[in-house]
């Protein structure tokens, strides 16, 4: 059963989304403040399967569980947010969550939300298991991409969606509403920046000059095209 950690001040919310979720077959664990979560974090880090973070806690705030969510695990990330300002958001996808939700929300919303970053960042076993490029490996078995030197590089499971898309398929133009629904699962709309902040955010992972890309190179009014040479091994 899939195992979510859930930060909420507000006791309804919290009494709420968990009989909601556990009716759709999730295990659940509930924190109401950022000491309460990290404690729950550091007792089942490794059997988590999603983290849902609200942005306003008493003690501290989303943005600062996110950043230390990220600096143990690369489980997927999706935060609440009651502000409609597009800061919060884009802030909230530079520390590295994977998706966001606006208050007030509901909880089918939330379902389909989850349901579609589990999707996309399930575990598989694919006859093509390794992508090599300019010293990078991806392996897609352990979900993880590694360095020359054999360095695991730090990506969110959103991040390596995209990379994972990209190194499927290398020299081809992707435009933005593509790469927005192969990741997210939905359309980007004319003024959502997200995968703007995330493309900068995986180019400076794998020391791609933000300036001059050599990895994953614009193509104005077109969208985006992974250039370098890419290799397929399932060994």
């Amino acid at each position: 059963m899939r195992k979510i950690l859930i930060v909420d001040d507000d006791q309804k919310t919290r009494v709420l989304l968990k009989a909601y979720l556990e009716k759709n077959q999730y295990e659940v664990l509930l924190a109401h403040d950022g000491e309460s979560f990290l404690a729950e974090l550091q007792a089942h880090v490794d059997t988590l399967s999603l983290v849902i973070l609200d942005v306003m806690l008493p003690d501290t705030d989303g943005f600062v569980l996110c950043r230390q969510v990220r600096q143990r695990s690369n489980v997927p990330i999706i935060m609440l947010t009651a502000s409609s300002d597009e800061t919060d958001r884009i802030v909230g996808l530079e520390l590295g969550a994977d998706d966001y939700i606006a208050k007030p929300y509901s909880p089918r919303e939330l379902l389909a939300r989850i349901k579609a970053i589990l999707r996309r960042t399930a575990l598989e076993a694919p006859a093509a298991r390794y992508y090599r490029f300019v010293g990078f490996t991806l392996d897609l078995m352990e979900r993880k991409v590694t360095d020359s030197e054999g360095t695991q590089v730090a990506l969110t499971g959103l991040d390596f969606q995209l990379l994972k898309y990209f190194v499927e398929h290398p020299g081809i133009i992707l435009d933005r509403s593509l790469l927005c629904e192969e990741t997210r699962g939905r359309d980007a709309g004319p003024l959502d920046r997200s995968l703007d902040v995330q493309i900068s955010r995986l180019r400076l992972r794998l020391n791609d000059d933000g300036k001059q890309p050599a990895l994953i190179k614009t193509v104005r009014g077109a969208g985006y095209v992974f250039s370098a040479d890419v290799s397929v091994s399932s060994a």
